[in-house]
C-alpha cells in the first residue's frame, strides 16, 4: 500500500475517533461542545481551573466546532449514516445556540457562566466592551460555522449567515477588525495592532466552503485577499510570508495555512505562476520552520532561527493539508516529502491515539502546558478538517479508495 493510500485510511480512522470522542463527552450549557481536557494529564478541567474550566465558554472554539460537525457529517453520511446522524444532532443543537448567542450582532472570545463577554487580565476577569463596528477572530470563526451549518441544516437562514460573514470580511478591508481579544475591543486596540495577514488568512478558509455550499459569488473576496497577502507580505528572496510588511518575524504556520486555504479554493486551471508561488511558500515555510519536534511558532526571516522554543500542534495538520493539495496539482516529489515529514511528526510525536487528541504544544524537552489559543482542545477543526482535505486528495488519486470508504 502506498503512503497516500495508507495515510488516507489512517486519517479517516483518526477523524472518526476524534469526532466520536467529542460526541461521547456530551455538552456544556445544553449545546456547547466540551473539550475541556488537559492534553498532557488527560484530566478534565474543573471550576478550580478558572478560565480553563467549564464556567467559561469560548465562542472561538465553538464556531470551529460547528464547522467541524457539519463538515464531518457530510463526509460520513454515505459510509456511516448512524454516526453522521449523531454529528448532525449535535450540529443542529450547537447551530441554534450559537445563532442565539450571536443574534445581537457579534460573537466573543470568552463568556462567563452568565454568558457575558469577558476577558482575563491576569487573575482578574473583566467585562468585554461591545462596539458594534469592531469585528474579531471570534466573529470570523462563528460566522464560518454558522454558514457551514445553515447550508446543511437551515438553508432558509443562509442569507442572514452570509450577511454576517460579509460584515466580517468588510471589517478586515476597512480596518475595523481587532486581532487581540484579550484586551478591550476599541479604537485604541485597533490603532495599536500590527498589519498582520492573519485575519485575511483565516477568512480565506471560508472561500472553498462557500463554493461547496453553492454560493460561489460570496467567495469573490478570496482573490482580493490572496493578492493582498502576496503583494504586501511575500518575501521573494526567502519564499516566506512576513507577519508584518518590513518586519522580521514569520509565523510559518500561518504561511502554511494560507497556502492550504488558497489551494483549496483555486480552480484546477488557476494561474500556474500563482500556484508555483504558493508551492514555494509552503516548501520554504516548512523547511525553515520545521525544527523538531514540530514547526516553530515563529522564525526570524533574517537569521532563519526560531524565535520561540514552542512548537504548536496545529501547524502540522495544516502542513498535511497544504502539501496534499499542492502535490495533487503538481506531483512535485518535494511536496510529497513535506507531506510525509509533517505526517510522521504529527502522528509520531503529537498524536496521543488513546484518547484521540494531540498535545497542544511541544518543545525539544517534551510536552509543555502552554495554550496556543483556547484551553479547549481542538474539536476536529485544525486536525479534522485538515486531514479531511488530505483524505479527499487520497480518494481522488485512488478511485478504489473512494469506493471502499463510501
Amino acid at each position: 500500500m502506498s503512503f497516500i493510500d495508507e495515510a488516507g485510511e489512517r486519517y479517516r480512522a483518526a477523524n472518526r475517533a476524534t469526532m466520536g470522542w467529542v460526541l461521547d463527552r456530551g455538552t456544556l450549557h445544553g449545546a456547547f461542545l466540551d473539550t475541556k481536557v488537559n492534553s498532557i494529564t488527560l484530566n478534565d478541567y474543573g471550576a478550580a481551573d478558572g478560565v480553563r474550566g467549564p464556567d467559561y465558554t469560548y465562542g472561538w472554539i465553538q464556531g470551529r466546532g460547528l464547522e467541524s460537525l457539519a463538515t464531518h457529517a457530510a463526509y460520513f453520511e454515505a459510509s456511516d449514516p448512524g454516526f453522521a446522524e449523531r454529528l448532525d444532532a449535535a450540529g443542529r443543537a450547537l447551530y441554534g445556540r450559537l445563532a442565539q448567542l450571536q443574534a445581537p450582532g457579534h460573537a466573543y472570545f470568552c463568556y462567563d457562566a452568565d454568558m457575558r463577554p469577558v476577558y482575563a487580565q491576569g487573575e482578574i476577569i473583566r467585562e468585554q466592551s461591545a462596539p458594534a463596528d469592531i469585528f474579531t477572530y471570534s466573529d470570523a470563526f462563528v460566522a464560518k460555522g454558522l454558514v457551514a451549518a445553515a447550508a446543511r441544516y437551515a438553508p432558509a437562514d443562509l442569507p442572514e449567515r452570509l450577511s454576517y460573514l460579509a460584515k466580517v470580511i468588510a471589517a478586515i478591508e476597512a480596518g475595523r477588525f481587532q486581532m487581540d481579544e484579550r484586551r478591550p475591543l476599541d479604537d485604541e486596540g485597533l490603532a495599536a495592532q500590527p498589519d498582520d495577514f492573519g485575519p485575511r488568512m483565516i477568512l480565506l478558509g471560508a472561500a472553498a466552503m462557500l463554493v461547496r455550499a453553492g454560493v460561489p459569488a460570496a467567495a469573490e473576496f478570496a482573490g482580493r485577499f490572496i493578492e493582498h497577502v502576496l503583494a504586501r507580505h511575500y518575501d521573494l528572496a526567502s519564499g516566506l510570508l512576513r507577519n508584518v510588511p518590513g518586519e522580521d518575524a514569520c509565523n510559518v504556520g500561518h504561511g502554511i495555512e494560507f497556502v492550504g486555504f488558497a489551494l483549496d479554493y483555486l480552480p484546477q486551471d488557476a494561474d500556474r505562476a500563482l500556484v508555483d508561488t504558493l508551492e514555494r511558500i509552503l516548501l520554504a515555510s516548512f523547511d525553515k520552520g520545521y525544527v523538531g519536534p514540530g514547526i516553530a511558532l515563529s522564525i526570524s526571516l533574517a537569521s532563519g532561527s526560531a524565535l520561540s522554543p514552542n512548537c504548536p500542534w496545529w501547524s502540522l495538520p495544516e502542513a498535511i493539508r497544504s502539501a496534499a493539495l499542492a502535490y495533487q496539482r503538481s506531483r512535485n516529489p518535494a511536496l510529497l516529502e513535506t507531506w510525509q515529514k509533517a505526517d510522521a511528526a504529527f502522528f509520531g510525536r503529537y498524536w496521543r491515539g488513546t484518547p484521540p487528541l494531540a498535545y497542544q504544544t511541544l518543545t525539544a524537552s517534551g510536552p509543555l502546558d502552554f495554550v496556543p489559543a483556547t484551553p479547549d482542545l481542538d474539536p476536529g477543526y485544525h486536525t479534522g478538517l485538515s486531514l479531511l482535505a488530505a483524505i479527499h486528495v487520497a480518494e481522488a488519486m485512488d478511485p478504489q479508495a473512494t469506493s471502499a470508504s463510501r
